[in-house]
C-alpha cells in the first residue's frame, strides 16, 4: 500500500496526497494514509463525514472526480476548508473504488503554480491510482485485514535526498558560511535540522539549542500568528514565502523560505523596515494584515453556527467583520421575486437603503453581478469602480469596495458588499479569505432564512389554533397567556380555551400536547376543537374528557395529551372539574389564601379507550380566582414540582385579584427560562351578575357534577 500511495502521487506530479478509507456501512471517511503534508495539518481532516461539504467527502459520495484549480475557486466552493487552509495550491479528490464498491477517497495536491485545468495525464494518473488502491483494499477486505489505523495515519517518509561525500559537505558548509546572514533547514514539520553559526547569531541562540525545535517555541519574539503561517503556506503552495520579524529590542530580520518534498530552506539577514525586506520579485511576501484578518475572521466562522435568523446573520457578520477588516460599511443582499432585497446593512443610511431595496436586478448593478455569477469584485477605488459600471453614482461616500458571493449548495444566493472609507488595495491572500467567509455568511444566511420561514409558519399555524380573543361572558373577569417554548420552532402543543355555553353557565379548558412540532400542534387544533364541540353539546366534564378520550385513540396520533375542562355554573356559583393527567388547578380565595385543587386524576388522552374521569365540584364565589395552568409555568430542571407548585400559589395569593392582567403578567415573568411552552388562563367570577343559589361544600362526584346545563 505505501508503495500504491507514493506512486500515485509520484505519476500524477503532485506532491502529497491523502488517503481516506470508508468503512463498510460507514458514514464517515477515515484518514488512513499520508504523504508530504505534516502530520499536524492532515490532523484537520482525520475523520470526514459524508455529508461534510469538502472536496473528498463529494468525490466518495457522488463517485466522479473533483477538481479546485487554485485558492480562489476553493474559496468558493469550499469555505470552510478555504479558511482553515487560506494558502493557494491546487486539489484534485476521487473515489477509490473495486467494481461497484467504493472503498474510499483520494486527495492529491499540488503547488500553486499549476494551471488551472488537470491534464489528460494527471487525471489518467489519478484514475489508475485510485483503481490499484481500491484493488488493495478490496483485498485487504477479503483477507479480513483491518481498514483503518489503530491510532493514527500512517506518515510516509519523504523521498531520500542525494547522498554526498564528506569532501562535499565540507564544500556546501564553506560555501553557506560565505554567504551574507545566517542559513537553516526545517523538516516538514517545521523543526530546525540545521544552522548555521552566522544564523544562529541572528536569532540569538546558541546552535545546540535550537536543533530540533520549532522556530516560535524556541525563540519566543517568533511565537505570532505569521511566522507559522508563513511556514504553513510555503508547505501547502510549494511556493517561496517570506516575511520580517522584530528580535528585541531593535533587530529586524528578514526570513525567505524555500520549500521542496523533503523540507524548508531559509535564509536570515538584517533589513531595515524602513526600507521593506529584501526579496527576491520571485518570493511573495507576506500580506501585512492576512494573518491578522484570518485569526480574527475565524471567530465569525464559529459564531455564524450559532446564528437563529437572517438578523442574527447580519449582527454577527457586521461585529465580526468591520472591526477585523477596518471596514466602514456592510450590506447583505439577496434576490427576490427578480429584484434585490436589502436583509440588512451597517454603516449606511436607512434613506440610501431604501432607495435601493426592491430595485430590478440590473447587470448594471455590482452587488446584482456578483450575485448572478457568483465571482467576487475588488475595487481599490471609485475610479476603478466606474471603470466597470461606468453609470454608477457615487452617493455613498465610501473609497473602496468588496463584493462577494453568499453561495450556498453550490449556488449564489446574495452578495455582500464591504466598503472603506479610505481607497484599498486588498491582497490576494486576504481576498481568497474573505471569499471564504462570504461562503460561510451564505451557508448560514440559507439555514437562517430556513428558519425564519419556519418560524412565521409556526406562529401562524399557532396563532390559527389558539383563541383569537376570549368570548365577553357577563359575572366573569378572564385573563390568558400563551408563551412558546425558547428552543426549536416556538411552536407546542399547549392550548386553552373559554366557551360560552348559555346565559348562565360556560366552560374553560387547558391542555398540553405531548411534544414540541408541528404534529403535536395539529393534534392539539383538534383536541381544542373535540372539547369545544363536546361542551357545546351539553355534555358535563367527565363526558367531555372520555369523549374526546375516545376520539384520540380511535385516531391514534402516537402522541398522548394532558387536560383540565371545566364546567362554570355562574347562577349557582358553583364549578365543576375533570382531569386527565394535567396540572391541577390553583384556586384564590377572596380572603387571599391559596389551594391546590386535588382533582382525581383520569389517564392522559389517547391511552385507554374506556378510560373513566372522576370530578370535583366546588363553590365559585365572586372574588375567588381559578387559575389554570401548563407544566412549562411550574418545571424547571433540579426543583421540585411540589415546591414549584408551592412558590406559584404564593405569587397568585399576593398579586392582585382585581387586576386579571397583571396577576397573569407576574406569573409569566416569574416562570422557569422556558424549555416548554406555556398556557395560562385566569377567571374570575364578578358579583355583579347573579345571585348565588345555593353554596356548599367541594365534593367528589363519580358520575359527573348532575346535568352541565
Amino acid at each position: 500500500m505505501d508503495a500504491e500511495m507514493a506512486a500515485v502521487v509520484r505519476e500524477s506530479g503532485a506532491f502529497g496526497g491523502l488517503l481516506y478509507v470508508l468503512p463498510p456501512g460507514g458514514n464517515a471517511l477515515w484518514l488512513v494514509m499520508v504523504a508530504g503534508v505534516p502530520r499536524e495539518i492532515a490532523a484537520s481532516w482525520r475523520r470526514v463525514a459524508l455529508t461534510d461539504v469538502v472536496p473528498v467527502a463529494d468525490a466518495v459520495r457522488e463517485r466522479r472526480l473533483v477538481w479546485i484549480g487554485g485558492q480562489e475557486e476553493m474559496a468558493r466552493r469550499y469555505p470552510r476548508p478555504a479558511l482553515v487552509l487560506p494558502y493557494d495550491f491546487a486539489l484534485s479528490a476521487a473515489p477509490v473504488a473495486s467494481g461497484t464498491a467504493v472503498h474510499g477517497g483520494l486527495v492529491l495536491l499540488w503547488a500553486g503554480t499549476h494551471p488551472p485545468q488537470l491534464s489528460s495525464d494527471e487525471r489518467h494518473a489519478i484514475e489508475t491510482g485510485c483503481r490499484r488502491l481500491g484493488s488493495l483494499l478490496q483485498q485487504a477486505a477479503d483477507r479480513g485485514e483491518p481498514l483503518l489505523p489503530a491510532d493514527r495515519p500512517r506518515i510516509l517518509p519523504p523521498p531520500a535526498g542525494r547522498t554526498v561525500s564528506p569532501a562535499e559537505a565540507t564544500e556546501v558548509a564553506a560555501f553557506l558560511d560565505r554567504l551574507p546572514g545566517g542559513s537553516c533547514a526545517l523538516d516538514m514539520n517545521g523543526r530546525i535540522t540545521f544552522i548555521t553559526p552566522a544564523a544562529a547569531d541572528l536569532v540569538g541562540a546558541d546552535p545546540a539549542d535550537l536543533v530540533g525545535t520549532l522556530p516560535w517555541e524556541a525563540l519566543p519574539w517568533m511565537d505570532v500568528p505569521e511566522v507559522e503561517d508563513r511556514y504553513r503556506a510555503a508547505l501547502v503552495s510549494r511556493r517561496p514565502q517570506a516575511f520580517t520579524a522584530l528580535r528585541p529590542p531593535d533587530a529586524w530580520l528578514s526570513f525567505e523560505l524555500y520549500p521542496d518534498a523533503s523540507g524548508i530552506s531559509v535564509r536570515i539577514t538584517l533589513t531595515d523596515p524602513s526600507e521593506g525586506a529584501p526579496a527576491s520579485p520571485s518570493v511573495p511576501t507576506a500580506d501585512p494584515s492576512r494573518a491578522t484578518v484570518l485569526y480574527h475572521l475565524m471567530h465569525l466562522a464559529t459564531t455564524l453556527t450559532e446564528a437563529v435568523g437572517v438578523q442574527d446573520v447580519v449582527d454577527q457578520t457586521a461585529d465580526q467583520l468591520l472591526p477585523a477588516l477596518d471596514a466602514q460599511g456592510m450590506v447583505l443582499m439577496t434576490a427576490e421575486d427578480g429584484r434585490l432585497k436589502i436583509r440588512g446593512y451597517r454603516g449606511y443610511s436607512a434613506e440610501l437603503m431604501d432607495r435601493f431595496d426592491g430595485i430590478p436586478l440590473s447587470l448594471d448593478i455590482p452587488a446584482v453581478k456578483v450575485l448572478t455569477s457568483g465571482v467576487p469584485d475588488f475595487f481599490a477605488s471609485f475610479a476603478e469602480l466606474q471603470r466597470a459600471y461606468p453609470a454608477t453614482v457615487h452617493e455613498d461616500g465610501m473609497a473602496a469596495w468588496a463584493f462577494l458571493p453568499l453561495i450556498a449548495s453550490g449556488r449564489p444566493i446574495g452578495s455582500l458588499l464591504l466598503a472603506y472609507d479610505r481607497p484599498r488595495i486588498i491582497p490576494p491572500g486576504e481576498r481568497a479569505v474573505l471569499t471564504s467567509l462570504a461562503g460561510l455568511v451564505g451557508q448560514a444566511l440559507d439555514r437562517a432564512r430556513l428558519y425564519d420561514a419556519k418560524d412565521h409558519l409556526a406562529h401562524h399555524l399557532q396563532s390559527a389554533l389558539l383563541p383569537h380573543t376570549l368570548p365577553r361572558i357577563p359575572g366573569l373577569k378572564v385573563a390568558a397567556r400563551y408563551l412558546p417554548a425558547a428552543s426549536g420552532l416556538g411552536i407546542g402543543g399547549d392550548f386553552y380555551d373559554l366557551i360560552r355555553l348559555d346565559e348562565h353557565t360556560a366552560a374553560a379548558a387547558i391542555g398540553d400536547v405531548q411534544g414540541h412540532n408541528v404534529d403535536a400542534a395539529a393534534l392539539m387544533g383538534q383536541v381544542r376543537t373535540a372539547v369545544h364541540a363536546h361542551s357545546t353539546a351539553g355534555a358535563p366534564p367527565d363526558h367531555v374528557l372520555a369523549r374526546t378520550n375516545r376520539l384520540l385513540t380511535d385516531l391514534d396520533p402516537g402522541l398522548f395529551t394532558s387536560c383540565v375542562y371545566a364546567h362554570l355554573d355562574l347562577a349557582r356559583r358553583r364549578a365543576c372539574l375533570a382531569t386527565a393527567g394535567h396540572p391541577p388547578p390553583l384556586l384564590r380565595h377572596a380572603d387571599g389564601h391559596t389551594e391546590l385543587l386535588h382533582v382525581p386524576p383520569g389517564l392522559l388522552l389517547g391511552i385507554e379507550p374506556d378510560a373513566h374521569y372522576p370530578t370535583l365540584e366546588f363553590p365559585l364565589p365572586p372574588g375567588c380566582v381559578l387559575a389554570f395552568y401548563t407544566d412549562g409555568l411550574i418545571e424547571a430542571p433540579g426543583v421540585d414540582l411540589d415546591d414549584s407548585t408551592a412558590a406559584l400559589a404564593g405569587l397568585l395569593e399576593h398579586a392582585d385579584p382585581t387586576d386579571l392582567d397583571a396577576m397573569a403578567d407576574t406569573l409569566i415573568r416569574h416562570a422557569p427560562t422556558p424549555g416548554d411552552d406555556i398556557a395560562l388562563l385566569l377567571i374570575s367570577p364578578t358579583p355583579d351578575r347573579y345571585e348565588a343559589v345555593s353554596v356548599g361544600d367541594a365534593a367528589i362526584a363519580d358520575e359527573g357534577c348532575g346535568d352541565a346545563n
